[in-house]
Formats: structure tokens, sequence, C-alpha cells
């Protein structure tokens, strides 16, 4: 294996920029609010009949997101193991990624309460797209870069992410804003061009990864039945966790904390728009604010890390969770919006590129199976956005507000540091022979 290869490390921090504008334009900005308002109407106020059932639409968006993410936790894990087993990460990953773009082409095809079943399918299959080839893509950080190096490559993927979803994100709002000047006869004609450039955008920029990533870099091979042979492969994972203590312990306090950290984002919009009955346009600026300070935050988290430690760093970040929550049980006006958005902004890039980076390290430096590991990572962060997202919808649709379900998240973010309290993680470097690296240089090409 090639350690800390420029290239390399650019090629596989290009596909945060392909696929973060799905996470971006569909699941945070512009579908949420499009969602919303070609299924309302003054007859029937937020009610859809999806599949011969009357359901409430947020309700409905939210249960679903819960449903994609349970499927792929429980497909991941064999999958993972077979590729494991097969040294077949790039081809699942690709396999994901494909059939995450072409649903978002899909969406293109959603016009209103009348098939709303579109939206949900397209909406599902994306995210389940999205969130299976991120298994595979994670997999491949140990095998590209050493281990003193994880938090910063990991950071820059994110900031990368950040950056290129919201180049789109600016050009799509152009588009709807200025929909006349495009040649499209309405905003929603143009709502729905953007999702396509979405799946055009995944598409595209992800052949930079595939090209650059390496192909099997321990030259397995598979033989006998790659089905059985996975699930020994995987099997034999989870039996090594056993005496893991740190990194189940680390899982338990992801599980929770992620649950917060991940609702928040795939509802935040949606929140805005409900509660604080906010335009389209102040939404978008809340979620550019957000975009824009994460990518000083996964950077600014990286640094603390370096100097005070992974654990200490994602405590503080926590912590900051927490008073988020609270924070928006109270905000009632557009100014505390964006306040609150700068804060989410600033922990939320950099919580996301630390977990990822900090489960690298409790990774057994003598493994090589790390796409099964990673599934065990992305397998608690998909339970976690299913518990998190449908404990958001109950709550509302009990208590009719989704303020009460924003304070409810508090719960999980305590739980949280009392188990990351307790997880014990290596400060030590790699003892690997570290190429020469130039990924202290600012610059950012390919």
């Amino acid at each position: 294996m090639q350690f800390n290869n420029r290239k390399i490390i650019n090629g596989w921090c290009m596909y945060d920029w392909a696929n973060s504008v799905y996470s971006l334009v569909i699941t945070s900005a512009v579908f949420p609010i499009y969602y919303n308002s070609v299924t309302s109407s003054e007859t029937t106020g937020d009610i859809v009949n999806f599949l011969g059932f009357d359901v409430v639409n947020t309700v409905l968006y939210a249960y679903s997101l819960s449903f994609s993410f349970l499927f792929v936790a429980l497909i991941l894990p064999l999958l993972s193991g077979i590729a494991d087993y097969s040294g077949q990460k790039k081809l699942f990953m690709k396999i994901f990624m494909y059939c995450g773009a072409t649903a978002c082409l899909g969406l293109f095809f959603f016009t209103g309460k009348m098939n709303v079943e579109v939206a949900i399918f397209c909406s599902m299959l994306a995210s389940i797209g999205y969130s299976g080839s991120l298994v595979f893509y994670d997999a491949f950080l140990p095998e590209i870069a050493s281990e003193d190096r994880f938090d910063k490559v990991s950071a820059k993927g994110f900031a990368l992410g950040y950056i290129g979803s919201v180049i789109l994100l600016i050009v799509n709002l152009v588009m709807i804003q200025f929909y006349d000047s495009f040649g499209f006869t309405d905003q929603a004609m143009a709502t729905r061009i953007s999702f396509l450039t979405v799946g055009v955008w995944w598409i595209l920029f992800s052949q930079i990864t595939f090209k650059r990533l390496p192909d099997n870099v321990y030259r397995r091979e598979a033989k006998g039945n790659i089905l059985t042979e996975g699930y020994k492969e995987l099997r034999t994972v989870w039996r090594s966790l056993g005496g893991q203590y740190s990194l189940k312990r680390f899982l338990w306090a992801f599980l929770f904390y992620n649950m917060g950290v991940q609702t928040v984002m795939y509802l935040a919009a949606t929140f805005g728009s409900k509660e604080l009955q906010l335009p389209s346009d102040q939404l978008i600026i809340t979620v550019l604010i957000i975009q824009l300070v994460a990518i000083g935050g996964a950077y600014l988290f990286a640094h603390i890390s370096k100097i005070k430690g992974n654990r200490f760093s994602l405590l503080v970040m926590v912590a900051i969770w927490v008073l988020i929550c609270v924070g928006a049980y109270f905000v009632y006006t557009a100014t505390q919006f964006f306040i609150l958005a700068f804060v989410v902004g600033l922990v939320m890039g950099g919580i996301q590129s630390l977990s990822r980076s900090t489960y690298a390290k409790l990774i057994p430096t003598n493994s090589i199976d790390h796409a099964s590991y990673f599934s065990f990572y992305d397998v608690t962060f998909n339970i976690s956005i299913v518990i998190g997202t449908m404990a958001y919808g109950l709550i509302e649709q009990l208590t009719g507000s989704m303020r009460n379900s924003t304070l409810a998240l508090m719960i999980f973010f305590l739980v949280g540091i009392v188990l990351l309290a307790m997880v014990k993680i290596p400060t030590k470097k790699s003892n690997i022979k570290k190429a020469e690296s130039v990924l202290d240089e600012p610059e950012l090409s390919n």
C-alpha cells in the first residue's frame, strides 16, 4: 500500500465532493422545501395519501428516511464481508453510487400529491445509495493514509464536500430564482431540473474517485461461494470485537449522539418552514450558513484534536449540541434561527469528520477487513438515523409540535457524552513507515 499519496488522497476526497450535493440539495435544502410546498394545500392541509393511507406529509417523509436507513443497516454487514473477502470494495461502492444518483434523476417526475409515491420511493432509493456507498468509501481511509493523517484527511474530505455542494446549490438557486431566464415555465420546473443536476454531478465527479482509488490493495482472490465466505469474514470481525472495549464503547456513544446530529441535519429546514413559517429564501440562507461554517469547523476541531486529543474534541462538540437543542426550543425569529445555524455548522463539520477518523484509529492496525469493520460503524450510523428520525416524527405526531421533538434530542446527546467519556482513544502515531506527504499544503487541487 502507498500511504499519503496526494493524488490518491484527493481522489478519495472527491467522492465527498461528488455525493455531498445529495445530502445538501436533496435532504437538507431544495427537496424538503419543494416537497412541503407541493404536498400542502388549503383544502386538504398537510395530509397526503400514500398507498391508501392518510398521513401528515412531514411525518411520512421522516418515516421514509427511517425505513431507507434501516434497510441499509440490514444488508450492509453481509455485503461488506463479501467485499472484504473478494477485494471488491470499489465495485460495491459503484453499485450504490449509481443507485442513489439514478434515484435523484427520478425525482424529476415528482409533481405533487397525485404522485407522492414517486417522491417517497425515489428519495428512499437515493438515501440507500448514498448511505450504502459510504461504508465502502470510508473503508478506504486506513488504506490510503497513515494513522497520524486520519483526522486531517477526513476533515479535508468533508471540507471538499461542503464546498462542492454549496457551489451546486447556488447554481440551483439562481436557476430557480431566475427560471424564466433559463427558459423554464415556472419555479417548479426549475426545481425539478435541479434534482437532475444532482444525479449528473454525483455520477460525473465520482469517476475521478473510481479512477484514482486503488483496486484490491491486499490482492485478495475470491474462492468458493462468496456469500458464505463473506458471511464467515463478517463473523470473524464480529468475534474480534469482543475484546475491543474502546471500539465497542465508541460505537455505543456514536449511536446516541449521532441520533441527534443526523436528525437535526435532515429536518432542520422542515423545522424552520413549519414552526417558524420562514420563506424559502431564508431557509436556503440558513442551509448555506451551516455548510460554509462547517468547512472551518471540520479543520478547527481536527486542529484541536491534534493538541487535546479526539475524545476531548468530541466531548466539547457533543456538549455544544446539547445547548443547540435547548436553544432551538426557544427560537422564534429568523435572526435567532440564523445564529443557531452558525453554531450548528461549526460543530457539524467537526463531529462528522472526527467521528470517522476516530473510528479508523480504533480499528486494529493488523486488520485487512476494513469494509467489515466500517460496516459496523455505518450500521450504527444508519440505526441512529432510524431511531432519531422516527422518534422525532413520533413526538411531533403525539404532541403536535416539532419544538418538543427537538428538545427531546437533547437526551440522546447527554447519553452520548456519558458513554464517550468512557472511551480510551489511542494517541500514538502509526508505526507504518510513511511516504513523503504533501497533505499539509493548503491547496485543494486534484
